[in-house]
């Protein structure tokens, strides 16, 4: 890994500039109304309910972004829609992807909620509703930018297009193939994304490394059907109980996985990152307390931030087996199964640690019961050097637009179409994260910091300048 960069701390506007941050700042108050009313669609794409939800949502984005000026379109895809909108095209200029995703996770469990989800509401600087920052708030922040520009006359320097999808949250199932579809209409020379955070408002990000991820699910059946416990129990093996022994085997009192191979492709952080790292704000007691857990845990030898984001982990995302009502039953349950998970870091592979685990699982099965894998969904990691050009221009916007220097961090979770991009359009993307530690992404109370829906929307009014400088 090449010496991370360092951002530049000028801040001058140019004068022609000046007319765009006057109109983001005379235009806050309409552009938290747009995003509530944005907000108040329930496009949850994991749910066939609310499709028609999803298809409302996309019709709403289209006829948005051609109220504010750009030449946008609905395209269908197998699944959810797909939303394209556009600066006009100008032989000679740099063209560039922004990407984000209307669509948004279940709300559930709606009881945890505050107030409803998807009925926005602004208390104290915030804008809570699901969706908030994950991630209509985030790519909405740039389509104000644009807007701005759009608005007061102000040339950019640049094309622009808007890629906004309706199925990241259950796997992007739709956009490789429409990426090669429309590969020609998408070249560009670099993808611009907000689906990351920064650790604080005083720490703007960049994000320059991905987990990837590796899923399965693993059941183990044991009688043809539920026995009784009293009459049956002693004599036959307990699912429900070999399962649990078997995932305990997976890791070690060190925090280390024990699969055999699993670090073998690890790349080691170098002094650099690790230095970077340590920049970011932490404090043991106080994530603690944000994350509601009486101690930390996790693999020796890492600091935290470097446990979530740089290093490889296997979670346990789901785990059931016989009886979950009221009371009690007393049985031998049948079958158990759990969802398993694996965040990977460069230059690990989805498929390479889906065969390992599988195979380690197989010799800790005993042959008392039977055992059934399924692969599940799987994106590589991904890593892109923090220098260079294009990286500057993204430091240079985001201390412009939020007044202090940028930490440059790897982030632990996974965009899988990310290495899509790469492999389909052959350019890198540039992750501009807006989402606080505390934003409830994925669960009750999510929101969205007005801070950093205005902030993103200056970042992105500084980032076009200086992006297209670098091409």
């Amino acid at each position: 890994m090449p010496g991370l960069g360092v951002a530049p701390r000028g801040r001058y506007i140019p004068k022609p500039m000046q007319a765009v941050f006057d109109h983001l700042e005379a235009g806050q108050a309409r552009a938290v109304a747009d995003l509530c009313e944005y907000l108040r669609f329930a496009s949850v794409s994991a749910q066939p309910a609310h499709a028609p939800d999803v298809q409302a949502c996309a019709d709403w984005l289209v006829a948005h972004c051609r109220a504010i000026g750009l030449q946008a379109e609905r395209h269908s895809t197998p699944g959810h829609p797909i939303v394209l909108a556009r600066t006009p095209r100008r032989a000679g200029r740099p063209h560039f992807l922004i990407y984000g995703h209307y669509d948004v996770q279940p709300p559930e469990p709606l009881e945890l909620w505050r107030t409803p989800p998807f009925q926005p509401t602004v208390r104290d600087g915030r804008i809570y509703a699901r969706g908030a920052t994950d991630n209509k708030g985030q790519h909405f922040a740039h389509l104000k930018a644009v807007q701005a520009y759009l608005a007061t006359g102000t040339e950019l320097p640049c094309d622009l297009t808007f890629l906004i999808e309706g199925e990241e949250e259950v796997g992007s199932k739709a956009l490789a193939g429409f990426l090669r579809q429309h590969r020609r209409e998408l070249k560009c020379q670099q993808v611009v994304i907000s689906d990351t955070g920064m650790p604080s408002l005083r720490h703007p990000a960049l994000t320059y490394s991905l987990r990837g991820i590796a899923a399965l699910e693993v059941i183990v059946r044991g009688p043809a059907a539920d026995l009784h416990s009293g009459i049956y129990g002693g004599s036959v093996d307990n699912p429900a109980m070999v399962l649990c022994q078997m995932l305990a085997r997976l890791r070690d009192g060190r925090g280390r996985i024990t699969v055999p191979g699993f670090y073998k492709d690890v790349a080691p952080l170098s002094r650099a990152e690790r230095r970077e790292l340590a920049r970011l704000p932490y404090s043991a007691p106080a994530y603690r307390k944000l994350l509601g857990v009486p101690a930390l845990n996790g693999e020796r030898g890492f600091t935290a931030n470097e446990q979530r984001s740089a290093r490889p982990t296997l979670e346990i995302n789901g785990l059931t087996s016989g009886y979950q009502g009221e009371g009690s039953k007393t049985i031998v349950p049948a079958w158990a199964r759990a969802k398993i998970t694996c965040r990977l870091v460069p230059d690990q592979s989805p498929e390479d640690i889906t065969r390992r685990l599988t195979s380690h699982l197989r010799r800790l099965c005993p042959p008392t019961v039977r055992l059934e894998i399924l692969s599940g969904h799987g994106a590589e990691p991904y890593l892109t050097p923090p220098t260079g050009p294009a990286a500057q221009a993204a430091l240079e916007a985001l201390e412009a637009a939020f007044g202090a220097r940028p930490v440059q961090l790897r982030e632990g979770g996974s965009i899988p179409i990310v290495t899509q991009f790469k492999k389909l359009l052959g350019v890198d993307s540039l992750l501009l994260g807006l989402a606080l530690p505390d934003d409830n992404l994925h669960s009750p109370n999510e929101k969205f910091e007005l801070a950093c829906l205005h902030g993103g929307a200056r970042m992105s009014a500084h980032l076009w300048p200086r992006l297209s400088a670098a091409f």
